[in-house]
């Protein structure tokens, strides 16, 4: 399914490393005519504010959507009433946010959003960037992998040598789930 006219809840949870990766898709989807509303959990957020990364990430991301970032739970409720939302896309996706959506935490504005989006029957992506992925979070995710609406960017471990448990999504294949999640269809393989 084309992404041109497409509204994406594009979320931001704490993995600081893949932001670059997240914020250059951003930039693709803008190019394809895709509406980006940006919305970050509260770590993210506070944690991009009093740092200040290596850049600063949140004046990136406004400007490349075109729109403020959504750091609260009263306007992560109110943007899935006043914005209608098709797509939302969670990149990339923490070890605890993946946690909590596994067992049905609603305690930040990233998991808000996506609660309410999956109320409406629509697609949720997950980007998973975790460094427990293959031991602790694989419980979580197995849960999510058999779960309606829920759908996988590609993902693959860091270094099997030195993180052999730790895995990152591949940036290549994200604008790619979002096609095939549109539709309905999760993009294979899950793991590369």
């Amino acid at each position: 399914m084309d992404l041109c006219n497409k509204t994406i809840g594009f979320i931001f949870t704490g993995v600081f490393e893949s932001f670059p990766n997240t914020i250059s898709k951003i930039i693709e989807l803008k190019k394809l005519n895709a509406k980006i509303i940006p919305i970050m959990s509260f770590n993210s957020y506070n944690l991009c504010n009093s740092l200040k990364i290596n850049t600063n990430y949140i004046n990136e991301i406004e400007k490349y959507t075109e729109h403020k970032i959504i750091n609260n739970i009263i306007d992560a409720k109110s943007i899935i009433k006043e914005e209608n939302i098709d797509i939302m896309l969670i990149a990339p996706c923490s070890a605890n946010t993946l946690a909590k959506l596994a067992n049905g935490i609603i305690d930040t504005p990233a998991l808000v959003s996506a609660h309410f989006h999956l109320r409406n029957e629509k697609p949720l992506v997950l980007a998973p960037d975790v460094f427990n992925g293959l031991s602790d979070n694989a419980e979580n995710i197995g849960k999510l992998l058999n779960r309606k609406n829920y759908f996988f960017v590609p993902f693959r471990q860091n270094n099997p040598i030195t993180k052999p448990r730790s895995i990152s999504f591949a940036p290549e294949y994200l604008i790619k789930t979002l096609e095939y999640a549109l539709n309905g269809e999760q993009i294979s393989p899950i793991l590369l």
